[in-house]
């Protein structure tokens, strides 16, 4: 018989606990006295306490749209399609806008703005990487950053939208994919342009080097930058 993972039934019982008391420690204790697991237990699986409950959520809303991703028949939509259709997914994976408030409120704060940014830079490259990206350059790291403040700004959107089935949020998805469309537009005629392309052949040679993350932990993270071939010299 399965042992059950307590880290899924003290999430599942703090959604109760999270509209009153956010995600915080009381709202950590509550929830695993609700799904009867021990103190130890409880400071073992979420070390850092409640804000380790909140990545889970956080985590739990990832595996969600990736199955979602994996489940839908995506291949006859654009590109541009299928991310929109995936940013969708997420955030319909939270299932109560206010356990995302909440969330909102909690990385808002200055000692866990890098675990809120860290988890929504996850999101974004677990998008992309279902999706079939392949890009081992600059543009893993542009690629990511770009679906991060569109997916953020859309979260935030989402979370004060009172309209019928969220109609003007995935709206609002819509535009901002747009207008990332339009400046990939402007950037392939900057490399398209014979001036602008020697102007900017040195900062472009730079970018070059960068790489993306080898994906060992605890090496080459974010990124490495690779030396150029010397040969034999």
């Amino acid at each position: 018989m399965t042992e059950p993972d307590p880290r899924a039934a003290i999430l599942e019982a703090a959604k109760l606990h999270v509209p009153f008391d956010g995600w915080s420690d009381v709202t950590l204790r509550g929830a695993a006295a609700d799904a009867q697991v021990a103190p130890a237990i409880v400071r073992a699986v979420f070390p850092r306490g409640a804000v380790d409950l909140a990545l889970a959520f956080q985590e739990e809303g990832d595996r969600a749209m990736l199955a979602r991703l994996e489940a839908e028949d995506l291949g006859a939509l654009r590109f541009r399609d299928r991310i929109a259709a995936a940013v969708r997914f997420r955030i319909e994976a939270a299932e109560d806008r206010e356990l995302v408030r909440r969330g909102a409120a909690l990385f808002a704060l200055p000692q866990h703005a890098g675990d809120g940014a860290r988890a929504v830079w996850n999101t974004c490259d677990r998008i992309w990487t279902a999706l079939g990206d392949r890009s081992d350059d600059v543009n893993w790291y542009t690629k990511r950053a770009t679906l991060a403040g569109v997916y953020s700004s859309t979260v935030l959107y989402w979370l004060g939208d009172e309209s019928e089935h969220a109609t003007a949020t995935w709206d609002f998805l819509d535009r901002r994919i747009e207008d990332v469309m339009r400046i990939e537009t402007v950037k392939g005629k900057v490399r398209e342009d014979p001036v602008l392309s020697r102007v900017l052949a040195g900062p472009m040679a730079l970018m070059g080097r960068i790489r993306a993350p080898r994906g060992r932990a605890g090496e080459d993270m974010p990124g490495h930058w690779s030396a150029p071939d010397r040969g034999l010299d």
